[in-house]
């Protein structure tokens, strides 16, 4: 039996709770927050701390999911590692691109398995285009757009000001909203980063200091380019879109389904799950990733996503701003 601990229990801890479990061979040992208000949340009898480094002493367990603010995943996580604990940690894998690849060091350092959450990428349609796209039967991939149109009103700032600061956030609509965009962009491209050119501002008058609004052109190394468009001014929060423009036709995940175009028409081939935890703006694999993780860890062997797996999407955000801030391309 698989003991895991919850370290934060914020808006995202739900979504772990129930993935939790719903795994046969887990259970919840232990959760922690600096708020005793939010054991409201946990089932009746677990054991709750507010340190969580006294948690981790007392309970021992064999995995520790993280979700916490952005400021807390690597130094948390690392502290973690060291100790000698699996880790499952949300996204973002840090503030900076910088981290990140101390953060991907971490599992040969320590020889424990690490697991960013990067859930899109099992999601039913991401899947299924992954898996056309490596059989390379139409032809080479020329292009990759994505598209974020959400809505974030005033008072989710002013709710949890961290998420308004770049000390603590890191960012705001790109590694808030549309990180998971921008990792399934270089992830269906094949290839990493090359360089790009960004701009970056804020559309909504908020007084806050991360962006609400990016957009870039990335190249990669393969010669793909990608375009990128994301905001938080929209009206509400719309499915996130991605298109890949192969030579012999086109793919396209929007509402939740796979669409190919070609000299045919438009053929639908995927749908992703409509139930589950999780928002459907964000994809409901949560589950996916962390059972296939468990079964990493009971097992010894099998797939999952490491830090490593998640240093393009990192400094994709991080030269986006660099890009917006200085007017310059930026290179890899």
């Amino acid at each position: 039996m698989i003991k895991s601990v919850i370290i934060g229990l914020g808006d995202i801890a739900p979504v772990h709770l129930a993935a939790i479990a719903s795994y046969g061979g887990a259970a919840l040992a232990a959760a922690c927050d600096t708020d005793p208000a939010r054991q409201k949340i946990l089932p009746p009898g677990t054991p709750f701390f507010t340190d969580y480094r006294a948690m981790l002493n007392e309970v021992r367990p064999d995995v520790v999911h993280i979700t916490l603010p952005h400021y807390l995943h690597y130094p948390v996580a690392k502290e973690a590692a060291e100790a000698g604990f699996n880790v499952f940690a949300e996204k973002p894998l840090a503030l900076n691109y910088a981290d990140g690849l101390e953060y991907a060091k971490l599992e040969e350092k320590t020889g424990v398995k690490i697991c960013i959450c990067l859930q899109n990428r099992l999601n039913a349609t991401s899947e299924k285009l992954r898996e056309i796209l490596l059989s390379d039967a139409y032809g080479k991939i020329t292009g990759v757009r994505g598209l974020v149109a959400w809505k974030r009103a005033k008072q989710y700032y002013d709710d949890k000001p961290w998420r308004a600061l770049m000390a603590k956030a890191g960012g705001g609509n790109m590694i808030n909203q549309a990180l998971h965009t921008l990792d399934l962009m270089q992830y269906f491209a094949g290839a990493k980063p090359k360089q790009l050119r960004g701009i970056i501002g804020q559309l909504l008058d908020y007084g806050i200091e991360v962006e609400d609004t990016a957009a870039a052109f990335i190249e990669f190394e393969n010669g793909v380019t990608g375009l990128f468009n994301g905001s938080n001014a929209n009206a509400a929060d719309v499915p996130a879109e991605i298109e890949v423009i192969c030579e012999k036709a086109t793919f396209t995940i929007r509402y939740q389904t796979l669409y190919r175009r070609d000299s045919g028409g438009e053929t639908r081939l995927a749908e992703d799950a409509g139930s589950g935890p999780g928002k459907a703006v964000y994809g409901n694999s949560h589950e996916k990733l962390i059972a296939r993780f468990y079964q990493v860890l009971e097992t010894g062997s099998g797939e999952y996503i490491h830090p490593a797996d998640a240093l393009p999407v990192t400094w994709l955000i991080e030269a986006i701003r660099e890009s917006g801030l200085s007017g310059k391309t930026v290179r890899f």
